[in-house]
């Protein structure tokens, strides 16, 4: 008898991951995208801008602010749900090395942080704040901490806990698989903007690049995986009749 192939049994598929990710994606960049608009052009400050310029664009912009954070805390629920559904899917594939755990615990570690920015964010657009410079700049520079820094370190871990068990047990093409460890050391490198400033320029490398190849994940990480059986030996007959048969 020949070897033969089957699939592990799939308990529960869950929603489906691609979507989901686009569905995070479309509604950070989305934030982003109706924000400036809505401010005539103008740009989410950095903390690392004039304080004067800082204090004018949240004066300036209540509602563009209010509508950031809006689609920004939208945009973690379904972050969360993927990192669940991508960890049960792991396990489901057979992982059980700690990969799928590190993914669920980045992936919701970045969207709790995602969610925290985004509160922080609508805080400062309340008039009563805004009559505040100095919990103004407080409340912008936690913003940056937790959606900046915070959000992209955890996002890499997220990236990090999907690529290395798809690499490994061939689950991903070793080129997306490859790309993602890229992803996940930029995103971990970001850590130092906690201590340099110029390392912020890579926050926007690692989040976009960390969307993206989520994204394909979300679409090419099997449901099933194929396993192959061992070949067995025909029982029915004997040596004696092996031997004449040869």
């Amino acid at each position: 008898m020949t070897g033969s192939e089957n699939t592990r049994p799939q308990r529960n598929a869950g929603p489906p991951l691609g979507i989901l990710a686009v569905v995070f994606t479309a509604l950070f960049l989305g934030g982003i995208a109706v924000s400036t608009a809505m401010a005539g052009g103008a740009t989410f400050p950095s903390p690392f801008g004039s304080p004067a310029e800082i204090l004018a664009y949240f004066h300036d912009n209540q509602d563009a602010v209010r509508v950031s954070a809006f689609l920004q805390f939208a945009a973690s629920v379904p972050m969360a749900v993927y990192a669940a559904t991508a960890s049960v899917r792991l396990r489901d594939l057979g992982i059980r090395a700690p990969g799928a755990t590190i993914a669920l615990a980045g992936g919701l570690l970045a969207a709790a942080m995602l969610a925290l920015s985004a509160l922080f964010v609508w805080t400062v657009s309340r008039p009563e704040v805004l009559a505040e410079p100095v919990v103004v700049r407080a409340l912008q520079n936690l913003a940056f901490a937790a959606g900046g820094t915070g959000h992209v370190v955890f996002l890499g871990l997220l990236v990090a806990g999907i690529a290395v068990p798809g690499w490994l047990a061939g689950l991903l093409p070793r080129p997306l698989a490859f790309a993602g460890l890229a992803v996940a050391a930029v995103a971990e490198l970001s850590t130092l903007t906690l201590l340099v400033p110029g390392a912020a320029l890579l926050l926007p490398v690692a989040r976009f690049t960390a969307l993206a190849w989520l994204i394909a994940v979300g679409f090419l990480l099997p449901r099933t995986r194929t396993k192959r059986t061992a070949p067995s030996r025909d029982r029915s007959t004997t040596p004696e009749d092996r031997k004449e048969a040869a």
